[in-house]
């Protein structure tokens, strides 16, 4: 159900064009922050997703997925893992290619949600550590 194998994370990550991070925070000291920073280094275009923000990192900061103004590739998360079935129902609305649940944020039925709805599950992974290994080395 979840994807774990490196020849698929690389073809779901690295041609992505377009990111929503959902929890995005304007904290540097904020693994979302940083994180956010990197992926924009990389050429990714990536929509915050956080209803706190106006900004992130010089990037319009949205209150949802669904008041997005754009399809997105993949729906990146940094929430508390009880907080993500709702998270999972807008993304199935918006149909990301992939949606990304950041290295501890583990919940087997929002991942069986969106599996279910033809989104590829990566869980509990980093999306910058996975970039790093798989995506410069091709």
């Amino acid at each position: 159900m979840t994807i774990e194998d490196d020849a698929t994370l690389r073809r779901l990550l690295c041609p992505a064009g377009v990111i929503a991070l959902v929890g995005a925070s304007q904290k540097p000291w904020r693994d979302s922050n940083a994180i956010m920073e990197y992926l924009l280094n990389a050429g990714y275009t990536v929509i915050p997703v956080n209803p706190a923000y106006e900004s992130v990192l010089g990037q319009k900061c949205y209150p949802g997925l669904r008041d997005l103004p754009r399809p997105v590739d993949i729906v990146n998360i940094f929430r508390n893992p009880a907080e993500i079935l709702p998270i999972i129902t807008d993304a199935v609305a918006l149909m990301p290619k992939t949606v990304w649940m950041q290295s501890g944020v583990v919940n087997h039925e929002a991942a069986r949600q969106a599996s279910a709805a033809g989104i590829s599950v990566v869980m509990d992974r980093c999306i910058a550590v996975d970039h790093r290994r798989l995506c410069h080395a091709q």
